[in-house]
């Protein structure tokens, strides 16, 4: 009887320690798969940059590093207790505990981790349809209200306990609103908020003119790209990590199907929207890289409700008709005079709508495509009932929200502030500083060192970057603001006058440093005993008294 004693404690403190390495792989890899979650915001910022005008890019790079601390504070004093407290008898419609994680178990950190970068990831969505005329203090208004309570609520509808997520028991069974990870709670919600937000703010200067539609082109495709590619790799983290844990029987499976579909459906939006942007007429009939990325994501989007419950075939036509989707609501942005930079409610909303209604059809056991009956039509029901409750509850708030800071003048900048580009009004931090660039040679940094330092302008006549670079104006060199700030006095350059090349005299300009042709290669018998750098300073210009 000793030994059989003996032997089931050995069991019950075996069954114990079993118990806390399952506990702690699931927290590690909520922690792992949040960690490459918030990883996305760095691909929203670099898509964003480079999808607007440099004189833009530093202010929507800082929209897009608070969005991560914004929704941190805000989702950490009241949005996860919104999301995921117990509500009492309110309990189907909100929660309301947990406040600033007051009595939340350590065991449920990593869940407010990863719960909290889906939150960041519903503002971000906001951000890009605002762009380039949004002013700053209306953006952590929006991003706080819609992480706080907007967004919170609907994830306790859906996925805390509440009304969306019980459902109704009817006699064949329960039936109940499904969104694994997020296509309406997420997605749908943040398009539907970024879509009152840019028609409420109102298009870019000379975005549409007499009928036309001007395309403002980002500075940087190739900084868009990048973030493009960085928002794939977030994505598969985004659908797989939604399993919520990796050491129950299944998990596994289900994480492997949730990432295989999220990519097979991102690759045929990819196709379909390349496909016809190039085919169909008045779309720009090319094969467009910004289309093709907002497309594979649109269809990553789209597989986000029921990655976790189709076959790979499913998600093949959740790709194809993502990008359909993607493309409808893109040209119908433009038809309503909507300017959205990003395409953020195109790829958000259209792709989030149509992947709330495929999992209805798709889904592997309760599809209508593979199991016509009652119950997979009372779930298509639910689907839509979802996403009409989600629509109507974010377009209300928003209305309230973005309405108020349009009432107050708080919503959009200046006319000016707009033409000039906000990043050095607004920030004082140019993303591209002119003083930055050049050859190497000669220039302005070259003159601001020297013991009797000289504010110059460098100019270049007869060449085909032909340009000029001065300190004045509303951004000031910071080399030549230390040297003031010192006691440095600059001289007045002198004054020449410029002769164009018929030989007639032009308008006076500045004293320039203009740049001159290296000298041919001297013969290989020759000795050159003079450096490049020493060349080059032997033609330094002394400015007149």
């Amino acid at each position: 009887m000793a030994n059989i004693s003996m032997d089931m404690a050995s069991l019950t403190v075996l069954q114990t320690q079993i118990d806390q390495i399952r506990t702690n792989v699931d927290i590690f890899f909520l922690c792992v798969m949040g960690m490459c979650v918030i990883f996305m915001q760095c691909g929203f910022a670099f898509l964003e940059a480079g999808a607007v005008r440099s004189k833009n890019t530093t202010n929507i790079l800082i929209k897009n590093v608070m969005d991560s601390f914004v929704s941190g504070a805000s989702y950490w004093i009241l949005g996860f207790a919104f999301a995921y407290g117990d509500g009492g008898s309110a309990n189907k419609f909100i929660g309301a505990s947990l406040f600033a994680s007051s009595d939340l178990p350590d065991s449920r950190f990593a869940e407010f981790f990863f719960q909290y970068t889906f939150a960041a990831t519903a503002a971000t969505i906001v951000s890009g349809a605002m762009a380039e005329r949004c002013e700053f203090i209306a953006y952590f208004a929006y991003s706080f209200c819609i992480t706080a309570f907007i967004y919170p609520v609907v994830t306790h509808w859906a996925w805390g306990g509440g009304w969306l997520s019980e459902g109704y028991q009817y006699d064949f069974g329960t039936v109940a609103y499904q969104d694994f990870a997020g296509s309406g709670v997420v997605h749908v919600l943040g398009g539907v908020a970024a879509f009152v937000g840019a028609a409420l703010l109102g298009p870019r200067i000379g975005r549409f003119h007499k009928g036309q539609v001007a395309q403002l082109r980002g500075h940087s495709v190739p900084i868009a790209a990048l973030g493009g590619f960085i928002l794939f790799f977030g994505f598969l983290a985004f659908n797989g990590g939604s399993q919520l844990a990796i050491s129950n029987p299944g998990d596994g499976e289900a994480v492997a199907l949730s990432i295989v579909n999220t990519i097979i459906s991102a690759s045929f939006a990819a196709f379909g929207s390349l496909l016809i942007n190039r085919i169909l007429p008045g779309l720009g009939n090319s094969w467009s890289l910004l289309v093709t990325i907002n497309g594979a994501l649109a269809g990553m989007v789209a597989a986000c409700a029921g990655c976790n419950r189709m076959q790979p075939w499913g998600a093949c036509i959740v790709g194809v008709f993502a990008s359909i989707s993607y493309t409808i609501w893109s040209w119908l942005m433009r038809k309503l005079r909507i300017d959205d930079p990003l395409d953020a409610v195109a790829v958000h909303f259209g792709g989030g709508l149509w992947g709330v209604i495929s999992i209805a059809f798709l889904d592997r056991e309760e599809g209508i495509l593979l199991n016509w009956d009652q119950r997979s039509g009372y779930k298509l029901l639910w689907q839509f009932c979802g996403l009409g409750a989600i629509i109507a509850w974010t377009l209300v708030f928003s209305l309230l929200l973005f309405g108020s800071l349009k009432l107050f003048g708080l919503l959009r900048v200046p006319q000016d502030i707009e033409e000039k580009g906000l990043d050095i009004p607004k920030h004082g931090e140019p993303a591209y500083p002119p003083e930055a660039y050049g050859h190497g040679h000669v220039e302005h940094i070259m003159q601001v060192v020297q013991d009797k330092p000289t504010n110059v302008v460098q100019s270049y006549d007869n060449k085909a970057y032909e340009r000029r670079v001065s300190g004045s104006g509303p951004y000031e060199h910071p080399e030549i603001r230390a040297l003031t700030q010192n006691g440095h006095v600059f001289k007045t350059p002198g004054i020449l006058n410029r002769t164009t090349s018929n030989g007639m005299s032009g308008s006076p300009i500045p004293e320039t440093v203009k740049e001159e042709p290296e000298p041919e290669p001297e013969s290989s018998t020759q000795n050159n005993d003079t450096s490049n750098s020493d060349r080059f300073m032997k033609n330094k210009i002394t400015p007149k008294s």
